[in-house]
């Protein structure tokens, strides 16, 4: 490629052009800081990226191998990669759905099989599609995008252990039970409506051939499982886990011992027994300020402004609606956030205010 040679009169034009142009610049810059704060010339900061939809752990991409029937409206789905991430009792992994829907699933395998996990979904009647997409839809050969594991109701050291498990409940109740050493006091608790619906059963009762540390009740022959007396003389320091319905967990909040300490894992968000109050919660970045109902949610009346608003479970579960506060107390409604998280930001599909007014960095 040829070129052609520059003058000694341009190169000594383009310093002088250079000159005119800054003072230009100056000149301009001057006159717009002399505009009234109204003028859309005045300069503004630029805003910090928000925090929303932000994936919380990395994705893997995993084949579905095994679909099958595992108990009446359970099904159990190993999907399997290489090299995946080990995990330890009470874990769960977010399965995101070929809809794209998410929903969590606790871990029910081998925690030290790193070409495998299990889990196992229940069929819910009238629910919001994820669990029949589940069974229905994906099947053997569908490959489905997993974030975690993740774990937010680990199995701790205690003196004794006391298990209460309701349902499907039962799914992160199971790793812990393989888990504990021999000579290890423990007792289970295993409600189902009947023994045809309540997964893992054969394996639960092989565990205490016995027939001394595991209590099964199936309700259309044995009536209501007595919470009192399965908890009663615990020992002191004793770990109580429960996972099940929101009214099981409810009655053994209620029920619990002096001296030992309740774990839960939920299924649902949080709820209040002192209903609910309407609130403003101000969009600072888009200048909105809205009013959320009583009987609404925070990402409802953000979606009916910002219709682009991320969002996936509404359950508090997968973290994806997570938003920045600014301003106001947060009313942490969620089981996913850490401590240090909920200090400045909160899921805004579960959580409320706890006064007035929230401010949110949208």
């Amino acid at each position: 490629m040829s070129h052609k040679p520059v003058s000694r009169t341009a190169r000594l034009r383009k310093p002088a052009t250079l000159l005119l142009a800054a003072g230009a610049a100056l000149v301009v810059g001057r006159a717009v800081r002399r505009r009234t704060p109204g003028s859309p010339l005045r300069t503004r900061s630029v805003p910090r990226p928000p925090v929303s939809g932000l994936p919380r752990s990395p994705a893997l991409t995993l084949l579905v191998t095994a679909h099958e029937r595992l108990a009446d409206g359970v099904v159990r789905l190993r999907l399997e990669g290489t090299g995946l991430p080990r995990w330890e009792p009470g874990a769960h992994l977010d399965l995101v759905l070929p809809s794209g829907l998410v929903r969590q699933y606790s871990l029910c395998g081998d925690p030290e099989d790193t070409s495998s996990y299990t889990v196992a979904a229940r069929l819910v009647e009238g629910g919001r599609g994820g669990s029949r997409e589940v069974h229905e839809q994906v099947q053997e050969g569908t490959e489905l995008e997993v974030r975690g594991p993740r774990n937010r109701f680990p199995l701790v050291e205690a003196p004794a252990y006391a298990f209460v498990a309701g349902g499907i409940g039962i799914t992160p109740v199971l790793p812990m039970l393989r888990a504990l050493g021999e000579g290890t006091e423990w007792r289970l608790l295993y409600g189902g409506r009947t023994r045809a619906s309540m997964p893992f059963l054969e394996e639960i009762e092989k565990l205490d051939p016995v027939g001394r540390k595991v209590t099964v009740v199936a309700e259309d022959e044995d009536g209501m499982p007595d919470l009192d007396g399965f908890l009663a003389d615990l020992p002191e320091g004793a770990a109580v886990y429960c996972c099940g319905p929101q009214g099981l967990m409810a009655a053994v909040e209620e029920r619990l011992p002096e001296g030992t300490a309740l774990h839960l894992e939920r299924f649902a968000p949080r709820t209040t027994a002192d209903g609910e109050a309407e609130f403003e919660v101000e969009l600072r970045r888009s200048g909105r300020t809205l009013t959320v109902p009583a009987d609404s949610s925070v990402l409802t009346a953000v979606r009916a402004e910002l219709p682009n608003t991320p969002y996936s479970c509404e359950q508090g579960w997968c973290g994806t609606c997570q938003q920045k506060v600014l301003e106001g107390e947060i009313d942490h409604r969620d089981e996913l956030l850490t401590d240090s998280e909920r200090g400045d930001s909160m899921l805004i599909c579960v959580s409320r205010c706890r006064g007035a007014r929230l401010v949110l960095d949208m």
